[in-house]
């Protein structure tokens, strides 16, 4: 396979980030933007100065608006929000050719279907390869060369190598697992759980309570991922408890970030109205609490961030329904 050109596809942080990381290497990469007038401003600036400012674009990193250019690559990765991965895969569909591997960068599910990233290409793509990358990765620090690592999940293994080969460099390191679904559900799931570790934050509850709410957030993690078929191995690995580590310690995540503003009374409209970027945990909570329901699977924690975010419930309600749960065994409660 012909590993010559590497597309892009979405110029906010994430696209962006990796669109450097991989042009650093001397690789030929195009990064598309669905807005013209983006694409514009990134090519004039050469560098995005909305999402990651003062990082430089690489020569070899150029910039388009024209889906078809885009499309005409050896390797793509589609960094288009979970909620407009389908509406975007439908648009590929016409210029791609059908041994291109897609390299799917979202993490979420699907809010109208409760599908998983995996499930939307292969019903709106079926037979195209894919794999699916998801870690412990803030855009701002992979675009920097900071060390980083993530996993790069396919069903085909020799796959995964080759575009392991491609994207990866010495600084950001994939690594390879067949479990697609599990390297999917510790990211999707971590949205949520940031949010509420983030109210804890806000509402000045204390490290004490955001120990807990990672640990049993966790546990919350392997029930649903070993339910719908993830290995526990998977969820404890990079996907899984190193993005769940990273989001819920830092306000440089999105969901963390907005978690925080909640906690501190903010209402939710008023956070979303001034954000460029997507939270996608928003839209996760409530595809995850119907999902959890569906399979009587036990997700406390993601539920009360539900129903915070959909359901009217406060900040305080949310605390009281959590701190009010009977007392269990460790093991009955636990990570199985």
């Amino acid at each position: 396979m012909s590993l010559q050109r590497i597309s892009v596809l979405g110029a906010g942080a994430w696209g962006t980030a990796l669109a450097i990381s991989i042009a650093q290497k001397g690789d030929k990469v195009c990064l598309w933007s669905r807005r013209t007038e983006l694409a514009a401003k990134l090519t004039g600036e050469r560098e995005n100065k909305t999402y990651l400012p003062g990082i430089p674009f690489p020569e070899t990193l150029e910039v388009t608006h024209d889906l078809k250019s885009a499309v005409d690559a050896d390797i793509i990765l589609n960094v288009t929000p979970a909620q407009h991965l389908r509406q975007n895969l439908e648009q590929l569909r016409q210029f791609l050719k059908e041994d291109v591997p897609l390299i799917i960068c979202s993490k979420g599910v699907e809010s109208q279907t409760g599908n998983l990233m995996s499930e939307v290409m292969e019903t709106s793509l079926p037979g195209q390869p894919y794999a699916i990358l998801s870690g412990p990765n803030f855009a701002s620090e992979v675009a920097r060369g900071l060390p980083s690592a993530t996993t790069l999940a396919t069903q085909d293994e020799q796959l995964g190598l080759s575009l392991a080969k491609a994207i990866g460099k010495s600084t950001f390191r994939p690594y390879v697992t067949t479990d697609v679904i599990g390297a999917q559900m510790g990211g999707a799931i971590k949205n949520v759980l940031a949010i509420a570790c983030g109210i804890v934050a806000g509402a000045n509850l204390g490290e004490n309570a955001r120990a807990a709410l990672i640990t049993r957030g966790m546990a919350e993690i392997l029930r649903l991922g070993e339910k719908m078929g993830g290995r526990a191995e998977t969820l404890m690995g990079l996907s899984g408890l190193g993005d769940l580590v990273l989001t819920c310690s830092s306000t440089s995540s999105r969901n963390f970030s907005l978690g925080e503003a909640l906690g501190r009374g903010e209402k939710l409209q008023d956070i979303l109205e001034r954000r460029v970027t997507v939270t996608e945990g928003v839209h996760t909570a409530a595809a995850l609490s119907k999902l959890s329901a569906d399979l009587k699977i036990e997700m406390p924690i993601c539920q009360a961030v539900h129903k915070l975010l959909n359901g009217g419930a406060t900040v305080t309600e949310m605390v009281e329904e959590l701190l009010a749960r009977p007392f269990r065994d460790e093991k009955l409660a636990g990570f199985d």
